[in-house]
């Protein structure tokens, strides 16, 4: 059996994901890093982005906008403002929000929106 990290995933509202992983790759404002059991601590400010969570049954996609990364003694935490799993992202929605704010010239949703589509991608 492969070495293994708990991982909690939350959000401002919720719990939006917890469990066993191999690898996670996320964003951060030095670059995109990923954590595997037996990693240096760290602590670092996420990017948005997706968030790839793999784990012995497969591969958990999420679109995290902000936050924090925290992993010490095989415990990794995601903190974010807003996290949505990529199971939970309606791709037409996106699309429609995506245009509206470029339309719009709302940089901020039109950054969400964009990660949420990057993040249904990836998956």
């Amino acid at each position: 059996m492969a070495a293994e990290l708990h991982v909690e995933m939350v959000a401002a509202d919720r719990q939006v994901w917890s469990g066993k992983a191999t690898l996670v790759v996320a964003r951060t404002t030095s670059g995109d890093i990923g954590v595997m059991p037996g990693h240096q601590p760290l602590l670092g400010v996420l990017e948005s982005g997706p968030v790839t969570i793999r784990t012995s049954e497969g591969t958990i996609v999420a679109a995290v906008h902000g936050g924090f990364i925290s992993f010490s003694d095989d415990k990794l935490s995601l903190l974010a403002e807003i996290a949505e799993l990529a199971d939970e992202i309606d791709q037409q929605r996106a699309q429609r929000a995506l245009e509206r704010a470029q339309s719009e010239s709302d940089a901020a949703a039109e950054r969400r929106a964009d990660v949420r589509l990057r993040a249904l991608a990836v998956r």
